[in-house]
């Protein structure tokens, strides 16, 4: 069910905290619901709150993510939170107050910056337990750019989805270290399994994509932006003239015309024609996964964490990844997978060239140990059950500070 928050007070009395939740009232606020790993994890927590006797709430403009939000038990809230106009950001401010008075909501869970600011005020109107996600390393090119960014590391408790996350934010922002928590984003191992993917899942998608038998497949999941690297990985293809190889790109343009364009017209130059392709979003990327036998991250800025390299590790796939980021704590270098010097395409065509060549002995070795150290220590259940922990710390913290108070 999605709603919309009016301007106008809400009828309290209508929609508070439902009888049978035991647990405590979470509102997630988020700029939409169209895609991506911060809207991944916005659902998954919200279905994990819910599983664990609570009521989960996310604000947002919304987006086709909204189904999978309903599925998991939540209810969704529209609510301009995308919006950097300043005046739109400060009417969210009451809006947020309205909707955590109604739904007496316990602890908001903010994961970007406009809405943060909006939910950090509504917070302080309301005395609710205020909570952020560090998602990424923020850019700040002036003093007022890194006060935007600063809310990001004003939560009670201030989570950092990978140590990299981590030490940016102790190095360019006010957080101790007894607010700052890394949990870093988890994988859906009952989702990515090797064991529970059909051939039959595998020879529709590799129909539909119409890939040869018997030919090796790179695949490069990820929506197309410049700095998700899509461009090396063409530049390193180039290299690559004196093997036989089918490579997809996978992944959403996302109104980037312009870019998919380019793209196009360096297939075209580089004569990987009957080579590279471009499909829009796939709907069983654990087939995908399992069709390829290596899989690309090769992100030109550091990415926070790097969701498709978990996924791919968690199918058993080697996986090479641009040495920087969350993809340095996610890749044990020769082991679960190979790492090279960001933005050389010498040195990715070179991994490419020797995560194909793998022994078969050597590429058994590393999908089991790809395997097993996502479901040890990157699993959506971890990373799940390490944030709920959060908010049973911030509301016990609560509850003591309201005792001493009394």
């Amino acid at each position: 069910m999605s709603m919309s928050v009016p301007d106008v007070n809400i009828d309290v009395t209508q929609v508070q905290r439902a009888p049978s939740s035991d647990g405590p009232v979470v509102l997630q606020v988020v700029p939409s619901l169209v895609s991506g790993g911060v809207e991944r994890g916005t659902i998954e927590i919200a279905g994990a709150i819910v599983a664990d006797g609570g009521t989960a709430i996310v604000a947002s403009e919304g987006g086709p993510m909204e189904n999978d939000l309903r599925r998991a038990g939540a209810l969704h809230l529209k609510l301009p939170a995308a919006s950097k106009n300043p005046l739109v950001m400060y009417r969210n401010i009451a809006r947020l107050e309205q909707i955590i008075t109604a739904y007496n909501v316990d602890i908001v869970h903010a994961r970007s910056r406009a809405p943060a600011w909006s939910a950090k005020a509504a917070c302080q109107r309301t005395g609710r337990h205020f909570i952020t996600t560090f998602h990424a390393a923020y850019n700040f090119t002036s003093a007022l750019k890194k006060r935007y960014n600063q809310v990001m590391a004003d939560g009670e408790r201030v989570i950092a989805i990978s140590e990299f996350i981590a030490q940016h934010v102790r190095q360019h922002y006010n957080v101790d270290r007894a607010r700052l928590r890394v949990i870093r984003r988890g994988t859906d191992i009952a989702r990515f399994d090797p064991d529970r993917v059909s051939a039959e899942r595998m020879i529709q998608l590799s129909t539909r994509w119409r890939l040869p038998d018997g030919v090796p497949l790179i695949l490069m999941p990820g929506r197309l932006s410049r700095l998700k690297g899509q461009t090396l990985l063409l530049e390193a293809l180039n290299q690559l003239s004196d093997i036989d190889y089918r490579c997809v790109m996978v992944g959403s343009d996302q109104g980037r015309g312009a870019y998919r364009r380019e793209l196009e017209a360096l297939i075209a130059r580089y004569g990987l024609g009957n080579r590279a392709s471009i499909m829009d979003e796939c709907n069983d990327m654990p087939a995908a996964y399992m069709l390829s036998d290596v899989v690309v991250s090769a992100s030109t800025d550091p990415e926070g964490f790097g969701r498709t390299i978990g996924e791919a590790q968690a199918m058993g796939r080697p996986v090479v990844a641009s040495d920087h980021g969350g993809a340095r704590e996610q890749i044990i270098a020769e082991r679960t997978g190979f790492l090279f010097p960001s933005g050389d395409a010498a040195a990715l065509a070179a991994g490419l060239r020797k995560a194909l060549f793998l022994a078969p002995d050597v590429r058994a070795r590393l999908h089991d140990a790809a395997v097993a150290r996502v479901r040890a220590e990157f699993s959506k259940d971890l990373m799940c059950a390490r944030t709920l922990g959060i908010y049973r710390e911030v509301l016990r913290a609560g509850a003591r500070s309201q005792a001493t108070r009394t």
